[in-house]
């Protein structure tokens, strides 16, 4: 896994570079993503703000994620990221954005969504990327890796 702050730092960078504000909507990772974007000096030319979304209704209510497709595909879903991403974008003045919804557990596994599941999205005006993963560990270890690999992904996202 590569560091968190250097990821933090490289994505400041980019993100610079190309005159983008970044917005993070973080559900698993309780504001993971945003406290590492936030130990990289002058982060304030290039974040916006971070939504933590831990309940289904603040998802709702400060995301505009259709409670439906909450309902239909649950929390933990490749649609629900997307929702997500798409409503930090949507409700603030960032550029693109990047979310994350899972299950860290030691609880909270489901059929299907075993713990360390991880769902991912990263969006920009007319595109929307996600992808779900699983990642192996304990509590502390999953939401680490979801920061890294929410980081590393925006990069890639960036170079589509």
């Amino acid at each position: 896994m590569r560091d968190i702050n250097e990821l933090a730092t490289q994505v400041g960078s980019v993100l610079k570079s190309q005159g983008l504000i970044l917005a993070t909507a973080e559900s698993c990772t309780g504001g993971g993503v945003a406290q590492a974007i936030t130990e990289v000096a002058g982060s304030s030319e290039w974040f916006e703000c971070g939504f933590i979304t831990y309940s289904n209704a603040s998802k709702a209510d400060m995301l505009d994620v259709p409670e439906a497709l909450i309902v239909r595909y649950g929390a933990v879903s490749d649609e629900v990221a997307q929702a997500m991403a798409e409503g930090a974008l949507a409700n603030s003045n960032a550029t693109i954005t990047l979310s994350t919804t899972g299950i860290a557990g030691p609880g909270g596994a489901v059929p299907g969504k075993p713990v360390g599941t991880v769902c991912f999205a990263w969006a920009m005006a007319h595109r929307t990327f996600s992808e779900r993963l699983v990642f192996q560990g304990d509590r502390h270890a999953v939401r680490q890796q979801t920061v890294a690999h929410s980081l590393a992904g925006l990069l890639r996202f960036l170079e589509q």
